[in-house]
């Protein structure tokens, strides 16, 4: 959108008309915004259109609607967590991202639906390709903005597999990077070790021009990957050697549909002269695999459970039913464990860090699926997770890309990278963007009308 914003064919305040089209359109049934600030939003993009009119752009991200997660602080808007235990709770000051999108002129209309705490189990959004169906969560509502047309781009987090699944499930790009690359300042903590601050976008420069930006005014000792990163894309690179992982959750979870549009696309970088390997023809694939092996989850959910002490047993203590039973069996698992327990598991995951940094030497990246499946029918539960757990275990970048289609609905492929390499990665997703055809899902005509350029009122719980 920003070259049609310094040539002129179209302003920042043009640009969110659109969206606001698009949210009035679809919003009464998608439901993906928790608060909406439309006035604030027209102001700064008024303002935004202004420099661009003048040929003094704030940024990369200057004029760009982007939706917050409402686990993130905004000192305008209310921050209610997804929990009718914070129902209305107004925080003083902007959190560290959102200080550095406001900084760099980015517009923000409104907040997104979680889940409680982005641990939650379900919530009230849908899925913009099929109401009946979850959008995946904990990011729910980011994602289903960005899918829905109503926004070019929102953030999210990840803990587990709450920004890359419902990335897969609403057919938008999504990027986790390198863990402790972006600042979780002002941000709703779950683990501290686990927790990812990310990108959910329309396409993949907006994801990576967001994320660059971010890295370079948050204010925060920014890890490599992004420090000193352009918010131009990386140039493509066609990867020489892919690692296919498949887990036993192939096995169980992956029907017959998704196994075959995932094996056409391994075909087709197969033909373009990409090594693809797998632990039926790899020492290394099979080693990964088998440091995979149940009971790997368990771990990652007890380091979780035992750095979420603070603030949950407080919110368990002081609003008993409020609070979802998932919060409560984690603090009963938290106080079940000593501190000995706590520190073996992380021993663990550090050794798991080396040994896969080592398998992952000879290979461009990991590729595998970003859900199970299409988005399950019902909002009773966000999907699984079993695909996406173990790259957030060990703070590996991913990025989910809609590259498949299976009975008509968007499923991302996953893929990951080395530790602190970011880069690398994007270059090899820029390849695949522009080999394989992105899914389209039919569009809406609301949704057509914003397809992405080359007062307060929060919602009661």
């Amino acid at each position: 959108m920003l070259p049609a914003f310094r040539r002129g064919h179209c302003t920042p305040r043009d640009y969110l008309e659109r969206c606001i089209a698009t949210i009035q359109a679809r919003e009464p049934q998608v439901r993906a915004f928790s608060t909406l600030a439309l006035d604030r939003a027209r102001a700064a993009a008024d303002a935004a259109t202004e420099r661009y009119r003048r040929g003094q752009p704030l940024s990369p991200v200057d004029g760009c609607p982007i939706g917050i997660k409402d686990i993130m602080d905004t000192a305008d808007m209310p921050t209610q967590m997804g929990s009718p235990a914070f129902a209305g709770w107004q925080p003083r000051y902007d959190a560290a991202c959102v200080q550095a999108l406001r900084g760099g002129g980015s517009v923000l209309p409104g907040k997104t639906v979680t889940t409680a705490f982005a641990c939650g189990m379900s919530n009230e959004t849908t899925n913009p390709h099929d109401p009946r169906r979850t959008p995946g969560g904990s990011s729910s509502g980011s994602a289903a903005a960005v899918g829905a047309g109503m926004l070019p781009a929102a953030l999210g987090t990840q803990t587990q597999g709450s920004l890359l699944r419902p990335a897969s499930f609403c057919g938008i790009v999504g990027y986790k990077p390198t863990w402790g690359t972006l600042s979780m300042q002002g941000v709703h903590p779950i683990s501290a070790t686990h927790d990812h601050l990310g990108v959910l976008a329309s396409s993949l420069e907006d994801c990576w021009r967001i994320a660059s930006h971010l890295a370079a005014a948050q204010g925060y000792p920014a890890r490599p990957p992004l420090q000193r990163a352009s918010a131009a894309l990386p140039r493509a690179r066609a990867p020489k050697r892919l690692l296919w992982l498949r887990t036993e959750a192939w096995a169980n979870e992956v029907d017959a549909a998704t196994d075959a549009a995932f094996g056409a696309l391994i075909a087709r970088f197969a033909a373009a002269g990409v090594e693809v390997v797998d632990a039926s023809t790899d020492t290394a694939a099979a080693a990964l695999e088998a440091s995979l092996a149940p009971g790997f989850a368990e771990r990652c959910l007890g380091i979780t459970a035992y750095e979420m002490r603070w603030p949950y047993r407080q919110y368990v203590e002081r609003h008993g039913e409020l609070i979802e039973k998932r919060v409560h069996d984690r603090m009963a698992q938290a106080f079940a464990m000593t501190p000995r327990d706590y520190a073996e598991r992380l021993a663990g995951r550090e050794a798991m860090q080396r040994r896969v940094g080592m398998l992952m030497r000879g290979c461009d990246g990991i590729v595998t699926l970003s859900a199970s499946g299409p988005a399950p029918i019902g909002l009773s539960a966000t999907g699984s997770r079993s695909f996406l757990v173990w790259a957030t275990f060990l703070g590996l970048p991913a990025f989910s890309l809609p590259l498949m289609a299976v009975d008509g609905l968007p499923v991302g492929l996953q893929l990951i990278g080395r530790h602190s390499r970011d880069g690398d990665l994007c270059a090899r997703a820029r390849w695949m963007m522009q080999f394989a055809s992105p899914m389209r899902a039919p569009l809406t005509p609301a949704r057509q009308q914003h397809e992405p350029l080359p007062g307060t009122v929060p919602r009661k719980h």
